[in-house]
């Protein structure tokens, strides 16, 4: 039954004393131990959005780059996620890496990477995938996967193996705002380290009851 699935965390523990002062620091540090762990997808997050009458929708989308400005991932424009975020730019993003038992929550700003960024991850993408974002008109409705099939034989006579990125395909950079980290612990009483700036800029450190 699902009500007798249990899991006892005992793995680590986050404290004031070892977190880093920096959130960025911090998640760069816990990226890290995923990528050298046997977690399956390591970079797979999360990424929550509302759309004009504030639902809520959420997708896993893969991070593909981290730095001193934010988290950068990439997705057709035109799709249910680029035009709600056109709308409403902030979102929240959570990364699980279950093996570790941690997580981390992210809200932040969304906005559109530089045609240079976009470009430089598009051509690094294997052929196929730089027709298949030619191909699916992301979100719409089609008839059947035949649509689909046709529509990448098409692109393939016209761009062959150099297919160029499409004007409406490109990166996001999320900005945070705030960082959550959640470490599990025995009898369910989790580490949960916030990050938020307080009136100087500056990142401050609360914890949060589990």
């Amino acid at each position: 039954m699902l009500h007798d699935i249990r899991k006892t965390y005992q793995l680590g523990e986050l404290t004031e004393a070892t977190v880093a002062d920096n959130p960025f620091d911090q998640f760069d540090s816990w990226l890290k131990d995923a990528l050298k762990s046997d977690e399956p997808e390591p970079t797979a997050m999360v990424v929550s959005t509302v759309d004009a009458d504030l639902q809520p929708h959420s997708r896993v989308v893969l991070l593909k780059e981290f730095t001193s400005e934010g988290l950068v991932f990439f997705t057709n424009y035109l799709g249910h996620k680029g035009r709600q975020i056109a709308l409403h730019p902030q979102v929240s993003v959570l990364f699980f890496w279950p093996l570790l038992e941690r997580q981390v929550r992210i809200t932040g700003i969304a906005h559109p990477t530089s045609d240079a960024v976009s470009d430089a991850y598009f051509h690094s993408r294997p052929p196929e995938s730089r027709l298949g974002a030619w191909v699916s008109e992301q979100s719409s409705v089609i008839a059947s996967t035949e649509v689909l099939h046709q529509r990448l034989e098409q692109f393939r006579r016209e761009f062959g193996e150099q297919a160029p990125r499409p004007p409406h395909w490109g990166g996001y950079l999320i900005t945070p705002v705030t960082f959550e980290f959640w470490q599990g612990r025995p009898s369910r009483l989790h580490d949960r380290l916030y990050f938020s700036k307080d009136d100087s800029g500056s990142w401050k450190i609360q914890r949060l009851a589990p």
